[in-house]
């Protein structure tokens, strides 16, 4: 009897392991070349500070400059987005997700900075999980190519939560390593934030409009912005251009 109990309980085990699985990985709904929302993500926040800076402000501070940009560049080029937060807030990985599959005929787009034991170590990256999801991230990583003195450090697969749970098409971008000094010194410069979230801003617009398509945005700031932390514990950031 202990025997048979076994059995059927080893039975039933079996056959819960595709439904598990289901719950774990979201189907994916092919919206890569028809979107009309772009879920913007801005990576850690709040207690999670994310990459230990070496040499540039905290990651969840750059994160969030970055995608704020990024978020009104795409407003401009007539496109809907939904930020998963707007402010120094920390926000679940479950809960990102829970936002990005609420969305309607939408892609993810989550934006993060590097950090490495090995300072010499730097350049962009761009991962994704789905097959879906491949041609954006490599499209973005392309884009970001062309930024002068730029180092590629290649589009992988990753089984990141955000990535594997989306039901859309779904890309995490690594925007340079905080830990190496040419890298971390320039994510100060509100100029190559600006840059960061235009090329990104373009790839996503090319992949859903065509090549040629994009525009950037010839606004340029007043005045100088500061670069540099200050001693009070602020980030030193300068505010993004617009944020809608």
């Amino acid at each position: 009897m202990p025997r048979l109990v076994n059995r059927i309980a080893t039975v039933g085990l079996l056959a819960l392991l595709p439904a598990c699985a289901s719950m774990r990985t979201a189907k994916v709904k092919n919206t890569s070349k028809n979107f009309s929302t772009v879920v913007v993500d801005a990576g850690h926040g709040g207690k999670d500070s994310g990459a230990y800076r070496r040499y540039g402000p905290p990651e969840k501070m750059i994160a969030l400059d970055v995608a704020q940009r990024l978020n009104s560049k795409l407003r401009e080029s007539q496109l809907k987005t939904v930020m998963t937060r707007n402010s120094d807030v920390f926000i679940e990985l479950n809960d990102r997700v829970a936002i990005e599959n609420a969305q309607k005929n939408a892609i993810f787009v989550s934006i993060h900075f590097n950090d490495s034991r090995r300072r010499k170590i730097r350049g962009f990256e761009t991962y994704y999980h789905s097959g879906v999801s491949f041609d954006l991230a490599n499209q973005i990583q392309a884009k970001l190519m062309t930024i002068p003195n730029s180092a590629n450090g290649g589009v992988h697969t990753a089984n990141f939560r955000v990535l594997r749970n989306a039901a859309c098409p779904a890309v995490l971008v690594e925007c340079g390593y905080l830990s190496n000094r040419s890298e971390g010194n320039k994510t100060r410069d509100w100029e190559y934030r600006e840059l960061l979230a235009d090329r990104i801003a373009e790839a996503i617009v090319e992949q859903r409009f065509g090549s040629g398509v994009y525009r950037a945005s010839t606004q340029v700031a007043a005045q100088p912005q500061p670069q540099v932390e200050p001693p009070s514990g602020g980030t030193g950031l300068a505010p993004a251009t617009e944020h809608r």
